[in-house]
C-alpha cells in the first residue's frame, strides 16, 4: 500500500524521437524539464543515429510499444502537461491522438517536426493531411518553425507578414493557439507569433543570437512551453517564459564547441530545483 505523501512533482511527458547525440529530442527535453524544475517523462516513438553533423539512421518504434509506454506513464505516474515532437507516420500520428483522448492529456504541445536542417522534407503528403486532422485540434499549441509553417500552409514564408497569414492559416485549419518561429529570417532581430482562436495576436522580436550551436532549439523550446504549463503558467506568458529560457540556452552555450557540427544548447545553465506541487 503506497504512502500517502501531500506533494507531487510537475510531471511533463515528452512524446518524441531520441537524438543519440543527446542535443535535440527526447534527450533535450529531459534537460529542460529538469532545469525548469520539472519531471521528466517520455515515450519514444522512433529512435535515431545522429549526431551534430547530421541524421544517419531513423528506426521507427512499433505503435503497440508507443502505446504502452503512454499508458504505462500516465496510468501510474500521470501527466500535467505533454509535449509531442517526431511522429513518422499516419499511424503513429493516430496512435498519440487516441492516447490523447483516452487518457484526456491536457496542456499539449506539438511541435511538428517535418523539416531537417538541411531543408530535407522528413513527412509525406498522407502524414502532413493526418497531422492536421488528428492533432491540431487536441493541442494547446503548435510551435511552427517558419520551413514548418510554409510546409503546412504550401507557401514559402519570408517575412513577419507572411508569418501572419500563416498563423490565421493554420487557426482556419482547426488550431487552437499557433507559435511561429521566424529565427530562419533574414537580419539582426528574431520575430516569433503567437495567434490565438481569440483573435489575439502577441509579436515577441528580440536581437538575434550569433552562434553555430542551434541543434535542438525547436525541441527545447517546445518542451520549456509544456514545462511552464505544468507550472501553472497560462500560454502567453509560458511561451515567454520558454523563450527567456532558451535565449539563455543559446547564450551560456554560444562559445562551446561540441562535435563537428551544430551543437547543442547549454541547457543546465540556470538550473530550477525540482518543484513540489501540493496534491
Amino acid at each position: 500500500m503506497p504512502i500517502d505523501l501531500p506533494f507531487t512533482y510537475p510531471r511533463v511527458l515528452s512524446i518524441a524521437g531520441s537524438d543519440s547525440g543527446g542535443g535535440a529530442g527526447i534527450q533535450a527535453d529531459l534537460k529542460t524539464f529538469s532545469a525548469l524544475g520539472c519531471f521528466g517523462m517520455t515515450a519514444i516513438t522512433a529512435l535515431t543515429a545522429q549526431n551534430t553533423q547530421g541524421v544517419r539512421a531513423i528506426h521507427g518504434v512499433p505503435a503497440q510499444m508507443l502505446t504502452d509506454q503512454i499508458d504505462a506513464v500516465v496510468e501510474d505516474i500521470g501527466v500535467d502537461a505533454v509535449k509531442i515532437g517526431m511522429l513518422h507516420s499516419p499511424e503513429i500520428v493516430r496512435t498519440v491522438a487516441q492516447a490523447i483522448d483516452r487518457h484526456a492529456l491536457q496542456k499539449v504541445v506539438f511541435d511538428p517536426v517535418m523539416v531537417a536542417t538541411s531543408g530535407a522534407v522528413l513527412i509525406d503528403n498522407e502524414a502532413i493531411d493526418v497531422l492536421v486532422r488528428e492533432l491540431f485540434a487536441r493541442t494547446a499549441v503548435i510551435t511552427p518553425n517558419l520551413d514548418e509553417a510554409g510546409l503546412l500552409v504550401k507557401r514559402k514564408l519570408q517575412n513577419e507578414a507572411d508569418m501572419e497569414a500563416a498563423a490565421n492559416a493554420l487557426l482556419a485549419m482547426g488550431a487552437n493557439a499557433v507559435l511561429v518561429k521566424g529565427g530562419h529570417l533574414q537580419g539582426e532581430a528574431v520575430s516569433d507569433l503567437l495567434a490565438l482562436a481569440t483573435g489575439e495576436k502577441v509579436w515577441m522580436r528580440d536581437s538575434r543570437i550569433h552562434t553555430p550551436n542551434t541543434h535542438g532549439t525547436g525541441c527545447t523550446l517546445s518542451s520549456a512551453i509544456a514545462a511552464h504549463l505544468a507550472l501553472g503558467q497560462p500560454l502567453a506568458e509560458a511561451v515567454q517564459s520558454a523563450r527567456s529560457y532558451i535565449r539563455g540556452a543559446l547564450l551560456h552555450g554560444a562559445q562551446v564547441r561540441t562535435g563537428k557540427g551544430s551543437g547543442p544548447l547549454n541547457h543546465g545553465y540556470a538550473p530550477q530545483a525540482m518543484v513540489r506541487l501540493p496534491r
